[in-house]
């Protein structure tokens, strides 16, 4: 079985949407990775940190889904990190209401013995140094690196966000981040860019509006499925990541056609997520759900067309 590291954020989360609110609930990018990524057939593990205010029921949840913890840091009288946002009416953008990195802000990732030599290794949204932290821990090469960033690092650490682009096969930005690491408005004309910059895969998520991948001039898009109802759009990133990640560890194909059912598969997954606050949704999801919704992603995307020839 092949093996699957996530390296990201376990934490709380605050999240106010026009349809309500929570308190305190499960957050972080790692998590919903690997929620995500549980669905496959893979061995995965987290690489993170908590405070012991994180509560067990939570490190049981992961390993009740046969996700590692043992690269999960406890730290003895510390707080886990914690962010609070509200979105706006449209869900497509969202202000932070408070963020407090709590054990984050000292946090030096160890790679469990087992997962150094890992297959696919998942660098979610942190410090860059952190990511190259652990890239500089493995022992062999991975057959898959991908790294997840935001501009918020493009900002303030631009600098070490290029050296860890430099070691990636795979990067996946939305949007916006992409226009602001190029200073091309033209996806296109970016994605060339940013593989110039290293990666041989690049991913850009347009939210409500799917996601694109791009390689060695060939570009597939991938819709996102209409849905009657988004509740809450905090982790549907990190799922599809998870959902990406997982499906290429599984199947152990890079081709580019796989990469493609890659995003469906992410895709799919990041469209249950948003369904409920936090990972309420994923949680209680079960896998003939998602091969039913499977089923529809296909029915939109595919169709036949008679191409006349002059």
């Amino acid at each position: 079985m092949n093996k699957l590291l996530i390296v990201g954020t376990v934490a709380f989360d605050a999240i106010e949407t026009p349809f309500g609110k929570t308190d305190k609930i499960l957050g972080g990018a790692a998590t919903y990775i690997g929620l995500s990524a549980a669905f496959f057939n893979v061995k995965s593990a987290i690489v993170s940190v908590v405070g012991d205010d994180f509560p067990q029921e939570y490190l049981d949840l992961f390993t009740e889904r046969n996700i590692d913890i043992s690269g999960i840091e406890v730290v003895k009288g510390g707080k886990t990190f914690f962010w609070s946002g509200r979105y706006h009416n449209d869900l497509n953008s969202r202000d932070t209401l408070d963020t407090q990195l709590n054990v984050l802000a000292d946090f030096n990732p160890v790679v469990p013995a087992d997962f150094k030599d890992a297959d696919v290794v998942m660098l979610g949204n942190l410090h860059p140094i952190v990511q190259m932290g652990v890239l500089d821990q493995l022992t062999a090469t991975p057959k898959l690196i991908v790294l997840d960033s935001m501009n918020f690092w493009m900002d303030c650490a631009l600098a070490e966000l290029l050296q860890v682009i430099k070691r990636v096969d795979v990067i996946t930005v939305n949007d916006e981040e992409a226009r602001q690491l190029t200073g091309e408005y033209s996806l296109v004309k970016a994605a060339a860019k940013i593989h110039a910059m290293g990666p041989k895969y690049v991913v850009i998520k347009k939210g409500e509006h799917g996601a694109l991948l791009f390689h060695d001039k060939k570009i597939f898009f991938a819709p996102a499925l209409p849905l009657e109802e988004v509740f809450d759009p905090t982790g549907a990133g990190d799922t599809f990541a998870g959902g990406f990640t997982g499906y290429i560890a599984q199947s152990e194909n890079l081709s580019f056609k796989n990469m493609k059912n890659a995003i469906i598969y992410g895709s799919n997954l990041a469209s249950f997520c948003v369904e409920e606050f936090g990972t309420a949704r994923l949680q209680r999801l079960d896998k003939d759900e998602v091969h039913e919704r499977l089923q529809q992603f296909k029915a939109l995307t595919q169709f036949d067309i008679a191409l006349e020839q002059e």
